[in-house]
């Protein structure tokens, strides 16, 4: 049986870095989408064992990061209502909106809550009927099973006092969103390998053959990265593309079939605003007409929406790999892990907090 450290051997390191420095003639920029893979990247220093002019961008791969503000808006809005008890993951509590966050809308009295799942927002339904539960559903495809097995269980055990603010996204629309940008300077993509454990493959496999480039879905230990680089840089070598699978011992090429049947009888697929990338074609879900009665957007009204409000973070350049988050002009100084101006910096997975804690 493997374990972590089985991925880690310095040996193996050392043979790939050589390997890469052997197939290596020219400049080629890769972007990882997934923040565990940057968080990774920084720690272990993979990035310094590049060959020379081998750059790795840090993509938009942390969906806290890229909730757009009026979602996080109208979560204040139901969370200041005194009958609606408002739940979400840890980190969204922190993400600024328009104005402010959950976090402070809790000292302002509002009912908020970290959970570490949608199903204990059932739980917690359950336990106050009196009170309207609303879980402001976020993330990748990783994440969205879960929301779609908690509300299918509402419906099924006619819990009628629970509902979903949804603002899933899905990765492989953002993707081609980043390619088709005019500022793109991606050669090949190091796709996140746990998307790739509930979709599979066959998506990007597209996306890599609409636009020739390579794509390898790589895990988050140094061997699973410094392999996947190795593989991608060495189809940008031989002006190859397609999608490559590093990452088998999780990821088959059909994914997870019974939560792609779930998700599919419960979501619908939308174009979603992502922050810092604006509108993705397809970019997101939301609830199908069968499970509209627990849609909180259709339960509930709403104020009018705020724009986001201009400051001199630049955590949008960040996840669209324009520039490295370093480069912009309030990391470190306005903008730190305790008083963070952008989403990249509040989020465990941000590129900005990951640079943080490892560059300093």
């Amino acid at each position: 049986m493997t374990t972590p450290r089985d991925f880690r051997q310095p040996a193996l390191v050392l043979n790939l870095r050589e390997a890469m420095a052997q197939r290596v003639t020219r400049p080629w920029t890769l972007m990882e989408v997934c923040g565990g893979q940057t968080h990774s990247i920084l720690r272990y220093g993979l990035d310094r064992l590049l060959p020379e002019g081998v750059e790795l961008l840090h993509g938009p791969g942390c969906p806290v990061c890229v909730t757009p503000s009026e979602g996080i808006d109208r979560a204040i809005a139901l969370a200041l209502e005194p009958q609606i008890i408002m739940t979400s993951f840890g980190d969204m509590l922190r993400v600024r909106g328009s104005t402010t966050d959950l976090l402070s809308t809790r000292a302002e009295g509002g009912d908020v809550r970290a959970l570490l799942s949608p199903l204990e927002a059932l739980r917690i339904a359950e336990e106050h009927p009196q009170k309207e539960v609303v879980f402001f559903a976020v993330g990748f495809e990783t994440t969205a099973p879960s929301t779609a097995m908690a509300v299918s269980e509402a419906k099924r055990r006619k819990i009628h006092n629970f509902s979903l603010l949804v603002r899933h996204v899905r990765v492989a629309p953002a993707m081609e969103a980043l390619i088709l940008d005019p500022r793109s300077r991606i050669d090949g993509f190091l796709a996140a390998g746990h998307v790739a454990t509930v979709m599979g493959t066959r998506e990007i496999n597209d996306i890599a053959h609409r636009h020739q480039i390579p794509i390898v879905v790589t895990g988050f230990e140094p061997i699973d990265l410094l392999g996947g680089i190795y593989q991608c840089l060495s189809h940008l070598e031989e002006g190859r593309y397609g999608a490559m699978n590093a990452y088998r011992r999780a990821v088959k090429e059909e994914g997870n079939l019974p939560a792609q049947t779930l998700m599919k009888a419960v979501f619908d697929v939308i174009d979603l605003p992502w922050r810092g990338l604006g509108m993705i074609p397809n970019g997101g879900y939301c609830l199908s007409p069968a499970f509209r009665d627990y849609d909180a957007e259709v339960r509930f009204s709403w104020d009018p929406q705020q724009p986001d409000l201009q400051s001199a973070c630049r955590s949008g350049d960040v996840l669209r790999g324009i520039i490295k988050p370093d480069l912009c002009p309030a990391f470190g100084t306005s903008c730190t892990p305790e008083h963070p101006l952008g989403a990249t910096m509040v989020s465990g997975e941000g590129a900005c907090a990951a640079y943080f804690h490892y560059r300093g």
